[in-house]
This record gives C-alpha cells, structure tokens and sequence, in this order.
C-alpha cells in the first residue's frame, strides 16, 4: 500500500477551495420590521376565590362551595367546558402577633383557587363579571385580550417585514453602486404577540358594571434577508 503524504494533500485542497471563496458574489444583509393591526376577538380572564377560616378544612370548604358556584354560573352564561380550567390552588396558615419576644402562633388558615377563562363573545363580558361577583369570585388576577385565530393578521404582519427588508436592500444597493442580486437567505427573528393587559383587583373596588374598551391589538414580525450584490447595469 501506497501512503500519501498529507501535507501535500491538504494544500492540494486548499489551492481548490481559495478561488471559489474568492470569486463569492459579495453580499448584503438587512433587517425589516412589520406589524399588523385588529380588533380583538377573545378575552382571557383569571377570577379567584379566597377565604380564611379557624381550619384548613374550614377554608378550603368555603373555597371549594363559592368556586363550585363560579364554575356552574359560567356554564349557565354560555362558557363551553374547554375554555374554563382551575388554577393556583393554594392553602397556607395565618399567623398571628410576630413581635419580637413573642412565639409566633397559628390563627387561622387561609385558602385561594382560580379559574381561567376564555370568553369567546365579548359583548357579554361585562355582564359576566358582574355575575361571577355576585357569585363568589372576589378577585380579578388578570384580564387580557387577544385573537382567537391571530395567523392571518401575523401573516400581514411577516409581509410587511419582508417588503420593509426588500426596500431597504434595494436602497443600499442603488446608493452603494450596486445591483441587487438574488435572495441568500430569509431568516424570521421572532414574532411578538401582543402582550396582555395586566390587572389584579379586588372586586370590591370595582364598579357595579365595569365598562371593557377592547381597543386594537398590534402583532409585529422581524425578518432578515441576506441578498447577492452584483455590478450596477
């Protein structure tokens, strides 16, 4: 067997590969940004139910019977089963008097569950608010909005930060004294939904009827695209 020596080899491949990379077409690479605007179509509430009690078992009874009622009034107003889920269940002690010099001591036990919410009409949140208050739920962890399907709208969105990222190669290219070449490579960055409104209150501090003002949501898209430069024609 007949060994080859590497060395000569290796500069063998190198004397191929050298004029290639040299003779690469020169590249440019940007960065386009878009975004797309709609209505709203679905909001997401988070209620909650807390209670506290001498006992554990005490609290987490009254919890368990006001949530029970929650659940059954969000059934009754429509609310299918796969847009309702229980959530953050949670049991702790209530402690009392902690001054220094004093052992501290259990008092009571306080207990807490929540339910999240998908309301697929919005013209009858309001009015569901005001029932599940008058139900049970005493707090409001969070309340957003958003698209039940947002792909079309993030679709505008990605379309617009392509044309965005097109235009400004071809503006780089016509001030550079080049000609813009053929499409290397699209990359998309991220898509940002939009992100929701947070809000955690006490119902006691809410009107009778709270007015909802859904507004517009904005979806933005980020792409990058690397193009071949040629010789301005």
């Amino acid at each position: 067997m007949r060994l080859v020596p590497l060395a000569p080899l290796a500069l063998a491949v190198s004397a191929l590969v050298a004029p290639v990379a040299a003779d690469a077409a020169p590249e440019l690479r940007v960065t386009g940004t878009g975004s797309a605007t709609a209505a709203p179509d679905m909001a997401t509430l988070r209620l909650g139910v807390g209670h506290e009690a001498d006992t554990a078992a005490e609290a987490m009874a009254l919890v368990s019977d006001d949530l029970g009622r929650v659940m059954a009034e969000l059934q009754a107003a429509g609310i299918e089963a796969r847009d309702i889920q229980t959530s953050g269940l949670n049991l702790s002690p209530v402690w009392g008097d902690r001054s220094e010099g004093k052992r501290p001591r259990i008092t009571g036990y306080s207990a807490a569950n929540g339910v999240t919410v998908r309301v697929r009409e919005l013209d009858g949140l309001g009015p569901l608010l005001d029932t599940v208050i008058g139900t049970g739920a005493n707090t409001l962890d969070g309340l957003s909005f958003g698209l039940q399907e947002p792909g079309p709208v993030m679709d505008e969105a990605r379309r617009a930060a392509v044309a965005e990222a097109r235009r400004k190669a071809e503006l780089f290219a016509s001030a550079s004294g080049q000609s813009l070449g053929s499409l290397v490579s699209l990359v998309e960055q991220g898509a940002n939904q939009p992100r929701p409104m947070q809000m955690k209150m006490s119902f006691e501090s809410m009107a009778d009827t709270m007015p909802m003002a859904e507004g517009e949501l904005e979806l933005d898209a980020a792409v990058t695209m690397v193009f071949e430069l040629g010789d301005a024609e």
